[in-house]
C-alpha cells in the first residue's frame, strides 16, 4: 500500500491530467462518443510513438487518447492557446502551440524533445479539419520530419465518419511503421516530399480499408 501512495505521488501533472481524462471517456465520454476499434486495437504503451490521423472533428482528440495509457502531447494551432476552454485544456494536457502552415520550427523541436524523452506525441498531417468530399487534404511536412529525426515509429490511425454525439465512430489502427529509409540522411526537400507521400499512401490505405470493412458490415445486417 505504501509502495503504491509514492508511485502515485511519482506521477507528473501531464500523467494525472491524461489519467483523469481517461476516466473521463470511460464514463460518461464513452456513452457520447462510443468508439469501434479494428486493426492493431492494442495499448501502445511499450516506446515513444508519433501518432497520427486524418482529421474531421475537434472530438478527434479521443481515438488518439484512447490508443495508449500513456499521456501524449497534441500539436495544436496557437489559436486554441489564447482563451477560454481551449486555452484551458491546451495547458492542462501539455499541447505543443503551432503555426497552420505547420512550418514551426520552435514546435517541431518541441515534439522532437518529448518524443526523445520517451514521450508520445500527435499530430494531424492535414492541418485542419476536412470539411470536404475529399480523402485527405495536402499534407503538411512536419511529421516526417519529426519521426525520421528522431527515429520514432509512427502509429497511424483513420476515420471516415466525422465523430457526433451518441453515433458510434469506427476507427482502423495501423500498426506502427518507420520511416527508416530517410534515417541518418540529410535530407532534401525531395526526401521530404518523398516521406510524406509514404505517410499519405499508409493512410489513402487504411481508409479504403476502413470502407471496406464498413460495407461489408452493412451487406451483413
Amino acid at each position: 500500500m505504501n509502495k503504491q501512495k509514492k508511485e502515485k505521488k511519482k506521477l507528473t501533472k501531464h500523467e494525472k491530467c491524461f489519467r483523469w481524462l481517461h476516466r473521463l471517456y470511460n464514463f460518461p465520454l464513452r456513452i457520447l462518443y462510443p468508439v469501434k476499434k479494428y486493426g492493431a486495437a492494442r495499448y501502445f504503451d511499450d516506446r515513444a510513438y508519433l501518432i497520427i490521423g486524418n482529421h474531421l472533428s475537434i472530438m478527434d482528440v479521443i481515438p488518439v487518447a484512447i490508443s495508449t495509457h500513456k499521456p501524449i502531447h497534441y500539436l495544436a494551432k496557437k489559436e486554441l492557446f489564447v482563451k477560454g476552454f481551449t486555452k484551458w485544456f491546451t495547458a492542462k494536457c501539455e499541447c505543443i502551440p503551432i503555426n497552420r502552415d505547420g512550418n514551426d520550427v520552435r514546435a517541431l523541436m518541441t515534439a522532437m524533445k518529448y518524443l526523445k524523452s520517451g514521450e508520445h506525441v500527435s499530430l494531424f498531417p492535414e492541418g485542419t479539419r476536412n470539411k470536404t468530399d475529399d480523402m485527405f487534404l495536402p499534407f503538411k511536412s512536419g511529421a516526417s520530419v519529426i519521426a525520421i529525426r528522431t527515429k520514432t515509429p509512427i502509429l497511424p490511425l483513420v476515420q471516415v465518419k466525422k465523430m457526433r454525439a451518441f453515433h458510434k465512430v469506427h476507427v482502423l489502427y495501423g500498426e506502427p511503421f518507420e520511416l527508416s529509409e530517410f534515417y541518418d540522411k540529410k535530407l532534401t526537400d525531395e526526401d521530404i516530399a518523398a516521406a510524406d507521400e509514404v505517410i499519405r499512401k499508409k493512410l489513402e490505405d487504411m481508409y479504403l480499408e476502413l470502407k471496406e470493412i464498413l460495407a461489408d458490415k452493412k451487406k451483413r445486417k
